[in-house]
């Protein structure tokens, strides 16, 4: 590899004409050269802009992986260009745990069904978390992390590189003006010869004269030299300003681009969410299907976390032979009778559909058999309300 004294020579004078300038500057000895309000806003709005999308990359990475063992090991995994072993979610693994404990209380049971149906649903909600996860890693955090690595760090490079062409600059303000200041000393010099003798005077005079001449040569070279370098680093310098502020000026549409991105991430969370709720809703269905299997001691409001949760009571051929013989021969006789009677709600029930009523404990509506309708429901009434409810719910009043 050749070495080029000139040239290493050159960079060395030119980093310590900056460095003499920066120290110069930072001990108020040296002027410097401000840069125009528009370009020092376009850099202090892309510091802002730097700094919160780190602080919004940073909290998105967490929101979608909480565990941060989990984000240093997949972090590493992406600097080695590797694919990260496949894991399943915290879902996945709820999901899992059901299921597998359904099977093994036996999924013919009441209880190991409804374990299983809510496992499968837990790991559906699970396969909906991947892919939001998944989206949103390709469409919002990636565009983000490519800001931060390609864009901004290409702003840093061509600001310091403004930086370095300013202080350039000033340094060649301060030699232009040492150079003018060391003229102007050595032009108003006395060349007159002083007495004495004829010919030594004359000889003195004459080399007075003669370096007198030489200095002021060399000052005006110098000066000349010095103009040229300063009309030459202004031009670099401008050329730069105007190279970074065009590129400052495209955060705006970093700006646009990082709006289309949160679009996305909103879109990706609204269709997870509402996977999720639909897949709820749906398991809500199954297990408000399942027959009432328990002992009459859970044939009462449970309380979980200060919320009264409605247990499911006993089946209608048992409600209607076993709780009593007023109340069962009352629901008989509205179900052969068709007419209408007012009753006592049990346990707060949920309406499964549009043609269900939803109920509240202790609340009293009207209820009537509708022809055709299954022997475990009554049509019930409150108000403008009107739809099904389940028989063992109810308790028919005087």
């Amino acid at each position: 590899m050749d070495f080029n004294v000139k040239r290493f020579a050159a960079d060395a004078g030119t980093f310590l004409s900056r460095a003499v300038q920066f120290t110069e500057e930072k001990l108020g000895q040296a002027e410097k050269t401000e840069l125009d309000a528009h370009l020092e806003n376009l850099l202090t709005r892309a510091e802002c802009t730097k700094h919160w999308t780190e602080k919004i990359l940073k909290q998105t990475e967490v929101l979608l992986q909480p565990n941060p063992n989990v984000r240093i090991e997949e972090f590493f995994y992406e600097k080695l260009d590797k694919k990260a072993p496949t894991r399943m979610n915290n879902h996945e693994l709820l999901g899992q745990a059901m299921i597998d404990s359904g099977n093994e209380f036996g999924p013919g049971t009441a209880y190991g069904n409804a374990l299983v149906k809510c496992g499968e649903t837990e790991k559906q909600i699970g396969g909906a978390e991947r892919e939001f996860i998944q989206s949103s890693a390709i469409n919002f955090l990636t565009p983000f992390r490519n800001f931060l690595e390609g864009d901004f760090k290409t702003i840093l490079k061509e600001r310091k590189l403004l930086q370095n062409k300013r202080l350039d600059l000033d340094a060649a303000k301060t030699k232009l003006k040492k150079a003018k200041m060391a003229e102007a000393r050595v032009a108003p010099l006395s060349t007159s010869p002083p007495p004495g003798d004829v010919g030594y005077v004359a000889n003195v005079s004459y080399l007075v004269n003669f370096l007198h001449v030489k200095w002021l040569k060399m000052w005006a070279e110098e000066v000349t030299k010095a103009e040229q370098d300063l009309k030459m680093t202004q031009s670099e310098f401008d050329r730069q300003a105007e190279i970074t502020r065009l590129l400052l000026e495209g955060v705006s549409s970093t700006h646009a681009h990082h709006l289309r991105c949160l679009n996305d991430f909103v879109e990706a969370q609204t269709t997870y969410y509402a996977q999720s709720y639909q897949y709820m809703v749906d398991l809500q269905k199954q297990l408000g299907s399942f027959p009432s299997t328990f002992s009459s001691n859970n044939n009462q409001a449970s309380m979980i976390g200060g919320a009264s949760v409605s247990v499911p009571t006993l089946p209608v051929s048992t409600a209607l032979s076993g709780i009593g013989g007023r109340s069962s021969s009352g629901f008989s006789e509205l179900l052969s009778s068709g007419g209408s009677r007012k009753a006592r709600v049990l346990y707060d029930y949920d309406a499964a559909g549009s043609s269900e009523l939803s109920l509240l404990a202790d609340e009293v509506i009207t209820v009537s058999s509708v022809p055709g309708m299954d022997s475990d429901w009554l049509m019930g009434e409150r108000g403008n309300q009107k739809g099904k409810v389940p028989i063992t719910y109810l308790e028919l009043l005087n």
